[in-house]
């Protein structure tokens, strides 16, 4: 979150806290990355997962590294903004792209469902059918299939 919050900084001219924002985003990485070596090494049911060798990972680590050179870069040229202290503070509430959540509400029992009309479903109480007995199989008929010749005027050329 915070490599991609970094690039939206870049993209409105924020090089300071586009610096900052990438430089939080590296170390989370960092941790992140410690982790996933540690998973894979364990010895258990899980061990053929390997989630520091996941694309998404590896390409993530090398899009940090590229958009904190560039934001060095350019602010050592163009905007020559003060890295903040702090890192910048993700708005974690997306006001775009996603729609409200519409409440699910469960709609009116309807009146013929009484309690008397769902003890009604008691399953125990079915009649016994004797007609769902399995029917033997039926004897498959061999066909008789037509003698096909071949011809050699096909029109077929193997080239």
């Amino acid at each position: 979150a915070y490599c991609y919050h970094g690039q939206t900084l870049l993209v409105i001219d924020k090089c300071g806290e586009a610096i900052r924002s990438l430089q939080e985003s590296e170390k989370f990485f960092a941790k992140a990355e410690a982790l996933c070596k540690e998973y894979g090494e364990t010895k258990g049911p899980g061990t053929t997962a390997k989630p520091s060798g996941h694309l998404f990972f590896r390409k993530l680590g090398s899009l940090i590294k590229s958009t904190l050179e560039k934001c060095q870069r350019e602010n050592g040229f163009i905007y020559f903004q003060k890295v903040p202290a702090e890192a910048p503070q993700l708005e974690l509430k997306a006001n775009y792209g996603l729609v409200e959540p519409v409440p699910f509400e469960f709609p009116a029992l309807n009146t013929h469902w009484t309690p008397e009309t769902v003890a009604a479903f008691d399953l125990t109480k079915r009649p016994k059918d004797d007609t769902a007995k399995p029917k033997p199989d039926e004897e498959v008929k061999p066909l008789k299939e037509p003698d096909i010749k071949p011809q050699k005027d096909s029109g077929c050329q193997i080239s």
